[in-house]
């Protein structure tokens, strides 16, 4: 066999060695067979290797040795996050190792609507499964309640003051307290620079957070509730009582509807918060307002207007007398039984 007949052997037999290589590698870095999405916990000070460990076995990916491999010639080693991650189907080992370099962990998202009061959140978190009721509840109100620097000294809750909005947290670190920080967090973010930024005069913090989560609950169309506000503020000038219907919700918790509206034995119950017994705004807030209310709650329209009731329709008559308040009153119960009477008649 002469020397070039060799040469081209070897050189034929490195190159299948090659291609075998590659196509093993390519085999070993694709993604596991199957369609399930995998859930797994990596613990703090965990190897790289230990990381490949627990991929494989959790059929993240095919082999702990190619994954030493890759992060080793990436130079990802000492930079692997801790946590909980998420791995979905047809998830290559490169893909796999990019997600836990980053640090592109499981979270939670949940959102708070606006107008929510602590026991409405309290319930949906128990209900959602991630921690009871009472535990919320505890760290939001009485003496336990987390308090952040900059809320009113007195406030004996947390009503008004956690932030309404979409967020997200970590699974490792979704629990009441973080929750809690994050939505206060939120309220520092977003209304403290709101009100901050407002001209003088302006009132105090929890007289405006409190004016806000009163217009928040009786306002449904947004053009409204600068006029509510405005409603409010020449009531309160006036010393007249806010007769708001929210506050007596609040203070019985119960909710009013078109259909079971308020009684007049509800309206009389005694309580600080009751705003047709007592003059002035009550002594905190009663819900979670959102930006717009607050906005409103700091510009309200001046106007004639004295009293307003809802349409049932998401709107308000709003009127300038007492006289026209009963009026408007009378007209719009008149209407709903006419609708009532309507409806009845059409599906006889």
């Amino acid at each position: 066999m002469t020397a070039g007949v060799r040469r081209s052997g070897l050189v034929g037999i490195t190159l299948l060695v090659v291609i075998l290589a590659l196509l093993g590698w390519q085999w070993v870095s694709s993604a596991p067979d199957g369609n399930r999405t995998i859930r797994l916990t990596i613990p703090g000070k965990t190897g790289s290797y230990q990381i490949g460990q627990l991929l494989e076995r959790s059929g993240a990916i095919r082999s702990a040795w190619a994954w030493q491999a890759y992060v080793f010639v990436r130079g990802w080693r000492a930079d692997l996050k801790a946590g909980t991650y998420r791995f979905v189907p047809e998830r290559s080992l490169g893909e796999v190792a990019a997600q836990i370099y980053r640090g592109d962990v499981l979270k939670v998202r949940y959102t708070i609507p606006e107008g929510w009061d602590l026991t409405q959140m309290a319930r949906y978190f128990e209900q959602q499964g991630h921690f009871e009721a009472k535990t919320f509840l505890t760290l939001t109100r009485g003496s336990a309640m987390l308090r952040p620097d900059w809320l009113p000294p007195a406030t004996d809750r947390l009503e008004g003051f956690l932030f309404p909005d979409t967020y997200e947290l970590s699974f490792d670190r979704f629990n009441a307290r973080a929750v809690v920080n994050q939505m206060l967090g939120g309220f520092a973010a977003q209304a403290l620079p709101l009100y901050q930024s407002a001209p003088a005069p302006r009132p105090a913090l929890l007289e405006w957070v409190t004016l806000a989560s009163l217009v928040e609950k009786e306002a449904a169309v947004p053009l409204e509730r600068p006029t509510i506000a405005g409603v409010f503020q020449a009531r309160l000038l006036r010393k007249m009582s806010l007769a708001s219907d929210p506050t007596v919700e609040y203070a019985l918790g119960i909710r009013q509807s078109a259909d079971v509206p308020l009684n007049l034995a509800q309206v009389r119950t005694p309580s600080p918060y009751n705003t047709y017994l007592n003059v002035g705004l009550p002594p905190t807030p009663i819900a979670s307002p959102g930006l717009a209310s607050l906005r409103a709650s700091l510009k309200p329209v001046a106007s004639e207007y004295l009293f307003f009731v809802a349409r049932y329709d998401g709107t308000h008559v709003f009127s300038r007398t007492a006289s026209e308040h009963e009026q408007a009153k009378m007209e719009i119960r008149a209407r709903r039984k006419m609708q009532a009477r309507q409806l009845i008649d059409s599906k006889q």
